[in-house]
């Protein structure tokens, strides 16, 4: 009996062991079963790759862009073209500079989360003190921002700082200042080495109070990235920075889509916003009224300026953008507006009112396309009208256009856009180390 057991016993330990080598054959020697590949079906019906990749990486990079149609060997070819044009010049080493951005105006989280492409950390609209970080090529970008973010209260744990600031109004060029003192007298007891300042600029370009922060006028300020045509951009140490859209009224970053590409829309154009009396926006919606083409378009106007959005109109806004096929883009106070850039990220046409408006904003020495001289620069595919007495032939032309047309449109748009924003990105890192980080430590 013994003997039985303990055959049972050795044929067992003989039967475990065999099938441990078995299962260890299979996991670390077996050859492994392919994927088996996407159907150009699955890929239309989610888009959940290009939203993880949030929307960034290959849907734009490519001029046949299709990205729910095609093989994964295109589609990690996109991926990778379009990785090695947004970092161009990064390596895997260790980062020779530091730069921390302080943002203390809205046009900062575009910077952020629209151009650098960046995460905040945390991600909540209302969150007191938020941050992210950053590698381009050799250098670390850190970011933060929030109303917690004061003068005197957090560590500059840097020696290289861009400042973002508000400076359209005198409530906020008083805030604005107090942040400069707060900087110089860092730079003046050694605790910074350099300052750079990305700056909203006054609608009538009237930021007199900026200069004598500006290094080239006895200042400590060596570069400033300032919004609107400003006479003073000079490609030098001025340079002119995009308005971007309305990140304080919480207008996100826009993943492209299958929809927002090949669905027909139902709307020929919009405009969502204030018309002001005696403007051409009076003149605009007028003249869409005499042609009836104000029932073909989703118009919403109203004659107050409404500085936030509630939850209901920001929606009614964005779906107006992804329903038209032309933005109509009237000159404010000044003819750069956040719906521009908006309308770009919605592939949605911008239609914009190509005048000067009032104040000292115009030409410069270098430039002569006012306005608008940074989207004309980069070829922007918008239209421009001089007048909108334009616009009934634009509208009769658009209902030629086939469905085929526009899609071709809308990818030309949002490819275009796409690549704003890296050169954007590039340009300012790149002005950024040729500047003042090339012999920098920090």
């Amino acid at each position: 009996m013994r003997l039985t057991r303990k055959r049972l016993c050795s044929f067992l330990l003989a039967l475990y062991c065999l099938f441990s080598l078995y299962a260890a054959y299979h996991v670390f020697l077996g050859r492994r079963r392919q994927p088996p590949a996407a159907t150009s079906r699955g890929h239309r019906k989610g888009a959940a790759p290009a939203r993880e990749r949030r929307g960034r990486e290959s849907t734009l990079g490519s001029e046949e862009w299709n990205p729910w149609e095609g093989d994964e060997k295109n589609e990690h070819r996109h991926r990778i073209k379009t990785s090695l044009q947004i970092l161009n010049k990064s390596t895997k080493g260790k980062t020779d500079h530091r730069v921390q951005i302080w943002g203390k105006a809205a046009i900062g989280l575009y910077l952020w989360e629209h151009i650098f492409e960046g995460l905040l950390d945390p991600p909540e609209v209302m969150a007191q003190w938020k941050e992210g970080e950053s590698t381009v090529g050799r250098t670390h970008y850190s970011f933060i921002t929030g109303p917690a973010v004061v003068p005197g209260y957090f560590s500059a744990d840097v020696n290289n700082v861009v400042l973002v600031l508000n400076g359209r109004e005198k409530a906020k060029v008083f805030s604005a200042t107090q942040w400069l003192l707060y900087a110089q007298n860092l730079v003046q007891s050694q605790k910074l080495q350099h300052v750079a300042v990305v700056l909203l600029g006054n609608e009538h370009c009237s930021n007199d109070w900026m200069a004598q922060f500006l290094k080239s006028n006895g200042g400590f300020v060596e570069l400033l990235f300032i919004t609107y045509d400003s006479p003073w951009i000079n490609d030098v140490d001025v340079f002119q920075w995009p308005l971007g859209v309305a990140t304080y009224r919480n207008f996100p970053v826009v993943e492209a889509s299958w929809s927002m590409v090949y669905d027909e829309r139902p709307y020929l154009c919009n405009f969502l916003g204030t018309v002001y009396k005696n403007s051409s926006r009076q003149a605009l919606m007028n003249i869409l009224k005499q042609d009836g083409n104000d029932k073909l378009c989703w118009i919403s106007a109203r004659e107050q300026w409404q500085p936030q959005e509630t939850n209901e109109s920001l929606k009614n806004y964005q779906d107006a953008l992804l329903q038209s096929d032309l933005t109509l883009c009237p000159a404010g106070i000044n003819t750069e507006c956040y719906r521009i850039y908006e309308a770009c990220s919605s592939g949605s046409v911008p239609v914009v009112e190509d005048v000067m408006t009032a104040g000292r904003c115009g030409n410069t020495s270098l430039h002569h396309s006012a306005p608008l001289q940074l989207l004309k620069s980069m070829g922007a595919p918008f239209i421009f009208v001089k007048n909108w007495k334009e616009l009934p032939a634009i509208l009769e032309k658009e209902k030629t256009i086939n469905l085929q047309e526009k899609i071709q449109r809308r990818k030309t748009l949002l490819q275009w856009y796409q690549h704003f924003k890296t050169e954007l990105k590039l340009k300012f890192t790149n002005i950024l180390e040729s500047s003042f980080l090339m012999n920098n430590k920090g």
